[in-house]
């Protein structure tokens, strides 16, 4: 007597283990959620709890014609990461972030590194110039697809940020931070210093910014200039130390907010 059963055909994947519906267009969501959700578990198991973000060129090197901006990024990186020791109880607090690459942000990782600290790179996958440097703390190694996400978690964490001079890249960043700032977007006060005001005066003429009307002279309080890791340091402990000074009972910072027309500025 013959079988009449049909066979079975192969078995399919569940949607989650089949890697030629994760690489499609109709994945892309799933792929976005994931640079969300696995840099945040890895920093809840990690104890993470807020960041000083450093942005800034990789074409800087250590050797060079603009080598002292590297030498600078690494001592106030470590600078920072010897002083916010005194703060780390259920969490790290003030934890050195970088892209992860070369150049400036070699420089952030290694200062904190050297500095006995813990340290995040946010990478992303270029063409050229972009790799993970050696001094990141390997758990807190991220390697992002997408731009935005990878801003977002920049964005996130951060309690200060320190730009330092930089290309296409590095203004991209810091603008999107600073409009941030300006509209008021971020539900929390974040420190920004501008460091090397030779180069940013001469990129960027901020002045002309006000003349023309495109910024409120107000808006130029956004931010602060420095020239050497002492007066960076300097400019930003007093914000990081008031915020060292609240009460820790968020797990997770807010980040984004949205208020209706007749809620008072300032206010989630």
């Amino acid at each position: 007597m013959t079988n009449q059963n049909p066979p079975h055909g192969d078995r399919r994947p569940v949607a989650y283990l089949n890697n030629q519906f994760l690489n499609s267009p109709d994945a892309r969501a799933l792929r976005i959620l994931s640079e969300f959700l696995e840099p945040l578990a890895h920093f809840r198991r990690e104890k993470i709890r807020d960041t000083v973000v450093f942005f800034g060129s990789a074409r800087i090197r250590e050797e060079g014609p603009m080598s002292q901006y590297y030498q600078d990024a690494r001592t106030l990186s470590r600078m920072l990461t010897e002083w916010s020791e005194q703060f780390a109880n259920s969490h790290h607090r003030f934890v050195v972030c970088s892209g992860g690459g070369p150049g400036i942000m070699e420089a952030a990782n290694r200062g904190a590194h050297e500095g006995g600290g813990k340290t995040v790179g946010l990478n992303i996958g270029l063409p050229f110039e972009q790799f993970p440097n050696p001094y990141i703390t390997p758990e807190l190694s991220f390697e992002f697809h997408y731009f935005f996400m990878r801003k977002f978690w920049f964005a996130y964490l951060a309690k200060a940020l320190v730009v330092f001079p930089g290309g296409f890249g590095t203004l991209d960043e810091m603008m999107e931070v600073l409009t941030l700032v300006q509209t008021q977007k971020l539900a929390k006060k974040m420190t920004l210093v501008i460091y090397g005001s030779a180069y940013w005066n001469e990129v960027i003429n901020f002045q002309a910014l006000v003349k023309h009307g495109m910024i409120s002279a107000a808006d130029l309080n956004l931010f602060q200039f420095a020239d050497d890791p002492q007066t960076a340091f300097d400019l930003l402990k007093p914000g990081l130390a008031e915020y060292a000074a609240q009460a820790d009972t968020m797990e997770m910072p807010a980040f984004a907010k949205s208020r209706n027309p007749q809620q008072p500025a300032g206010t989630t």
